[in-house]
């Protein structure tokens, strides 16, 4: 078996120096605990080199990854639960991630939720303060125009 330099794994490159458990996270939707979830169920050192794994191992990885609730991954490990469309729990990665995060900030400003009325107007949703933070556009600092035609009115 010859060792890859590049691994294609769920629409993404991993360098084949990372170990498993490493190049895993590197992909949109997969986080620490899901990745080490992923490697003992599919029954891989997630210590190893990714440029070492097999055909079949990076079969078995995809198949985790893309049917976790079948393969013995935890439901609450998951990160679309009771999805609002289909109302089942899965598991969305890489390209879908971006779509389906950008449906759901469209639908909270088209039923005007407060999170998407926040959303549209580009201020922080979280409960964060935004008397310091969050200035920018008009808001920040005082026009230089405004300050200069009041020096020259106090001159007169």
């Amino acid at each position: 078996m010859t060792f890859r330099q590049i691994i294609r794994l769920l629409d993404s490159d991993i360098t084949g120096e990372k170990r498993v458990g490493e190049g895993l996270r590197k992909i949109k939707g997969i986080s620490f605990m899901y990745s080490n979830a992923v490697c003992v169920v599919a029954d891989i050192d997630p210590n190893m080199k990714s440029g070492d794994l097999s055909d079949e191992q990076i079969k078995r990885i995809t198949d985790v990854v893309k049917n976790p609730l079948k393969n013995g991954i935890p439901e609450w490990l998951v990160n679309r639960r009771k999805d609002r469309d289909s109302g089942e729990d899965r598991h969305v990665t890489s390209t879908d991630l971006k779509f389906e995060k950008e449906f759901d900030i469209k639908y909270m400003k088209k039923i005007k939720s407060y999170k998407g009325v926040r959303h549209s107007y580009g201020l922080p949703v979280r409960g964060q303060r935004t008397r310091g933070n969050f200035r920018h556009g008009k808001t920040v600092g005082v026009k230089r125009k405004g300050v200069v035609s009041q020096k020259a009115g106090k001159k007169k």
